[in-house]
């Protein structure tokens, strides 16, 4: 089977179901596994180029819906007759179910079902963990600084966020993605800033972009120094990868519950 993959999250679970010889293309914004960077890339997961994928003669493409535009690429599948199948992950609870799609899809139906307990124990793991947790802290999330974008109610960052022992800020609107102002955040005044800004690099975002924002100098979390710098890979991707952010946030949040959670165990 060949596969083109074009969407992060969607390379990356193929790669946890060991697809690494049936997978012969990716999105240009596909930057894991590192030993899959050789591979041949068919344009941005928003405007992917159908000619290239169609050059790649797929036996199947795995496409998304879970950035706003990506409906442009199904269309484009449809339209070209391309077989393909459509993963569209909203809450956390739809990676598991995802696996298990894909799974179907490839012919790995044991390796899928294996996976995908493996992840809900895991979060559950986790999650039982920062029940621990003395307090529950306001998190904010920040998907892009302007326009601000920021998950709400229907995203599964705010299950990342409750699973860690905390809550999104923007929780109280139900939609997966809110177009926010600073005065909105302000307002919210969360105790934690997670900066996860999609498609930038790490290494261009300095704490100051955040921090000299002048509307928050009274906000709880700028105060506190509580400014995160996150990977945006752990966490803007539903895949199975997203449960070492969820670690790595539970330990940034509740540092008293680090030596407690399953990968400090290992």
């Amino acid at each position: 089977m060949r596969i083109v993959s074009i969407c992060p999250s969607n390379t990356e679970i193929l790669y946890y179901l060991g697809l690494k010889e049936e997978v012969v293309g990716l999105d240009d914004h596909s930057d894991w596994p590192g030993e899959w960077q050789h591979l041949p890339r068919v344009g941005p997961d928003l405007t992917i180029d159908m000619e290239k994928v169609e050059a790649l003669k797929p036996d199947l493409v795995v496409a998304s819906l879970s950035v706003p535009g990506m409906e442009k690429n199904v269309e484009a599948l449809i339209a070209r007759r391309i077989p393909h199948i459509v993963l569209n992950p909203q809450r956390f609870t739809d990676i598991p179910r995802d696996i298990r799609l894909v799974g179907e899809a490839t012919g790995r139906h044991l390796e899928a079902e294996r996976l995908a307990n493996h992840f809900v124990e895991r979060s559950e793991t986790i999650r039982q963990t920062a029940l621990a947790a003395e307090t529950t802290p306001k998190l904010y999330w920040e998907w892009w600084p302007n326009p601000i974008y920021t998950p709400g109610r229907d995203n599964w960052l705010t299950d990342v966020s409750e699973i860690a022992g905390a809550m999104n800020v923007f929780a109280d609107f139900s939609v997966p993605n809110v177009k926010a102002t600073r005065e909105m955040v302000l307002e919210r005044n969360p105790d934690h800033i997670c900066v996860v800004w999609c498609g930038i690099e790490l290494r261009r975002i300095k704490p100051a972009m955040i921090t000299d924002r002048l509307e928050w100098q009274e906000m709880a979390a700028i105060r506190k120094k509580q400014v995160h710098l996150l990977e945006e890979g752990l966490y803007c991707r539903p895949s199975p990868r997203i449960l070492d952010g969820l670690e790595r946030l539970v330990s940034l949040i509740h540092p008293e519950l680090a030596e407690k959670l399953p990968a400090s165990r290992n």
